[in-house]
């Protein structure tokens, strides 16, 4: 499954359509003369990879903006955009220079010595800045996938933060200590 995997803030608030951006529905044929009829500064229109129809588009600054789609042809649609969950994904900050991005998962278990096959496509060029490309199969929990220690450590600090909150706030409620109280205060002599 290729759809999920980008962070829902990120779609919501970082990554959006420029503004003036539009499209709309072919009705008839499915050629250049949707995007004339419209006035869209589409040269054909294009195919949804969600319901399979056939749309016109409108990018505004067309002469004097590239916009991804034309950057990569054929690999970003015009209708997705900036808002192409594998391109999301590509753009979040990697803390650490050696780093793994999700291209999809697998919903239901496999069997043991399944055999997988995958094809695999050169799509962003990683070589100008020294990167390499690696396809990793893995497995994943609620809690973490690579390191399962990692998220466990989490939850067991978590939990020992909520505790000592609560430990202290019971205190506090029951013992309440004035702020400012001079008695606690001891001066050298």
């Amino acid at each position: 499954v290729e759809e999920g995997i980008a962070w829902q803030s990120d779609l919501e608030y970082r990554f959006k359509m420029p503004d003036g951006y539009k499209d709309e529905l072919c009705e008839g044929s499915c050629d250049a003369s949707c995007c004339k009829e419209k006035g869209f500064s589409c040269e054909e229109p294009a195919i949804s990879k969600k319901d399979g129809l056939c749309y016109a588009y409108h990018y505004p600054y067309e002469n004097s903006t590239q916009y991804l789609y034309e950057t990569y042809r054929g690999i970003i649609s015009p209708l997705d955009h900036v808002t192409d969950e594998h391109f999301v994904v590509w753009m979040r900050v990697a803390t650490r220079p050696t780093f793994r991005k999700l291209y999809g998962y697998i919903e239901r278990p496999l069997p043991k010595d399944t055999i997988l096959t995958f094809d695999v496509n050169l799509n962003f060029v990683v070589e100008s800045f020294g990167g390499s490309k690696a396809l990793i199969v893995s497995t994943n929990s609620i809690i973490g996938g690579k390191n399962p220690y990692v998220g466990q450590t989490f939850y067991i600090m978590g939990f020992f933060c909520l505790f000592c909150g609560v430990l202290f706030a019971t205190k506090h409620w029951f013992r309440p200590r004035k702020l400012g109280d001079r008695k606690y205060l001891h001066y050298k002599e």
